[in-house]
């Protein structure tokens, strides 16, 4: 599964790209399980200060699970509950990641990788994206957890449209539900991403963990939030000799060099 999921590096960014084109970059189980190990793997790496997730090929993000498996990784129910553990562990391992996330979505997205997608922190795409979950075309259900990620970006309302109608969507539908954070043209789709992960990497590491860990308690229930854990994290920025350099960098009018300690 090595070669249909990739990895490369730029500097302090990191990249998990959907390498199997000829299918729209479907996923099959083995390549869920090659993706789970590589963000754990990545999590753990002090190098990394952004992750991008993006499709190979140039026309698919990811169009969801591979259909062509299905008879022998979905067709019982162990099979089912073993595929649906392994996909959550992806979108929480996503969605916990220490660091932040990019979706870089060109062409389709669809079913598996609109999950994909919700779990990153940061949405763009290309003018021509088309996005859909077509379960119900499939006769497939859903978890609580994929549905519950989609209601909390875009509300109620349009989850259920999505699902009901299992139609297509475009770029610009998807914008106007605020599922995607920009819409930028296809050919510089890649670029911008890059431009963005490089800027941020260039901000506090501290900082930029925090703010995601914190941002990520405010969307669980109060009984769940550990108020300690934020202020701890907190306090880490301001211990830090990040802090001490972003004053000088400040006052000396220069660009601060962060070591994320």
């Amino acid at each position: 599964m090595r070669n249909k999921i990739l990895q490369r590096r730029d500097g302090f960014i990191a990249h998990i790209i959907f390498n199997q084109p000829e299918k729209r970059n479907a996923v099959s189980l083995d390549m869920w399980i090659t993706v789970n190990d590589t963000i754990n793997m990545l999590a753990r790496d002090k190098t990394v200060r952004v992750l991008i997730l993006s499709g190979a090929g140039g026309k698919s993000f990811v169009a969801g699970a591979d259909i062509s498996k299905f008879d022998n990784e979905r067709a019982t129910k162990q099979s089912v509950l073993e595929y649906n553990n392994i996909t959550k562990k992806v979108y929480d391992g996503l969605a916990n990641f220490p660091k932040p996330t990019i979706a870089q979505i060109n062409g389709f997205c669809i079913g598996g990788g609109i999950g994909l997608a919700a779990s990153c922190d940061i949405r763009y795409c290309g003018t021509s994206s088309q996005f859909a979950i077509p379960a119900a075309k499939l006769g497939l259900g859903y978890e609580y957890e994929g549905i519950n990620r989609l209601v909390k970006l875009i509300g109620p309302s349009f989850t259920k449209e999505i699902f009901y109608t299992a139609r297509r969507f475009t770029a610009q539908e998807m914008f106007s539900m605020g599922f995607i954070n920009r819409i930028i043209d296809d050919k510089d789709l890649s670029s911008h991403c890059l431009d963005v992960a490089n800027l941020i990497a260039s901000n506090a590491p501290l900082t930029i963990e925090a703010t995601k860990f914190i941002a990520n308690q405010c969307e669980l229930e109060e009984s769940e939030k550990n108020l300690d854990a934020c202020d701890k994290k907190v306090m880490l920025c301001f211990e830090s000799s990040d802090y001490i350099e972003g004053r000088k960098a400040f006052m000396e009018k220069r660009n601060p060099n962060f070591k994320g300690k």
